[in-house]
């Protein structure tokens, strides 16, 4: 009985944190409906024709909207690992923290399934790296580590995608795991109206290392879209909602139309089981088959293998 009782108020506990990660998610991007226009976005950017066979947009239905994924969806890759890297790059931490933080992410999206201790591992690490950083310098950052990235990492089918529904007149945002501060600027160079994110605590301009709530991930994108939902007066059968991983299905069976895209292979077998729309963007026979993009995962074990084996060697030096 007793351990039925610590299994219940650790699932209040779960349920309670998803909770407060969505309404923070949607807090902070109310917060970003008025701001000026970027400068640096493109007035008419190249459109690539959206697939044919998806669904059409209403064009002006206020009550609509559409929510994408980011990693692997809008982006080649993890926008996390991008930002490591970057973040390594102007020495905010060090090799080690680097190569652990890599293998880390590799091991994640190699074995699919999403175990909550590697999760909850690879989120403390990340967090271990800004504590104490000031919020200010972390947003200059991040402009300068994806100024290039989103140039040479969106895939085009998505962004004609997201174009469709911007032209239709609807808000759409992107939900993402990645921090606040990444998801903003990725919205924002896209055009889209927001972004739900990973919110970081800050105190005196400075992040104190914990979260609010927890992340953005799996069921609290669902709390996060169903909250900003509510605020909003969206109606989320009238909604589509986009994404590649399993992790997403809480969040794709919210809305009346939702996407797969890029999909791993457990949100594919899902996918024809329910009947919903698949769109795969990536070439080669290869990337379908393994149901996860090749080269992004090969990329971030690579780069993670390369790391280690460097220490290794300066080690037995």
């Amino acid at each position: 009985m007793a351990a039925l009782r610590r299994l219940t108020r650790s699932r209040r506990s779960l349920a309670e944190r998803t909770a407060l990660a969505g309404e923070a998610a949607a807090d902070a991007a109310q917060e970003q409906l008025a701001p000026d226009a970027d400068p640096d976005a493109d007035p008419e950017p190249d459109r690539p024709k959206a697939p044919e066979g998806d669904h059409t947009p209403v064009p002006g239905d206020v009550r609509a909207a559409a929510f994408f994924d980011c990693d692997n969806t809008i982006l080649r890759g993890a926008a996390i690992f991008y930002l490591g890297v970057g973040l390594y790059r102007r020495r905010f931490f060090t090799r080690r923290d680097l190569a652990r933080f890599a293998w880390q992410q590799a091991a994640f999206r190699l074995r699919g399934a999403e175990n909550p201790d590697h999760i909850a591992d690879a989120r403390d690490s990340a967090l271990g790296l800004v504590a104490g950083k000031r919020t200010a310098d972390l947003e200059r950052i991040c402009e300068e580590i994806f100024e290039p990235v989103l140039a040479e990492k969106v895939w085009p089918g998505t962004r004609a995608l997201v174009q469709m529904h911007l032209d239709a007149g609807q808000r759409v945002w992107l939900v993402t795991a990645a921090p606040q501060e990444v998801a903003r600027l990725i919205a924002r160079r896209l055009g889209m109206t927001g972004a739900l994110g990973t919110v970081a605590e800050t105190r005196d301009g400075e992040y104190t290392g914990k979260l609010v709530g927890g992340m953005l991930h799996g069921p609290a994108k669902a709390a996060a879209v169903q909250a900003l939902a509510r605020r909003e007066h969206l109606d989320l059968a009238r909604c589509a909602a986009f994404s590649d991983s399993a992790n997403d299905i809480p969040m794709l069976s919210l809305v009346g139309h939702p996407y797969v895209i890029n999909p791993d292979a457990a949100l594919r077998r899902h996918a024809r089981a329910m009947g919903w729309r698949v769109r795969d963007f990536r070439t080669g026979r290869r990337a379908a088959r393994i149901g996860i993009p090749a080269a992004a995962t090969l990329g971030v074990a690579a780069g993670a293998a390369a790391a280690a084996v460097a220490m290794r060697r300066r080690q037995r030096a």
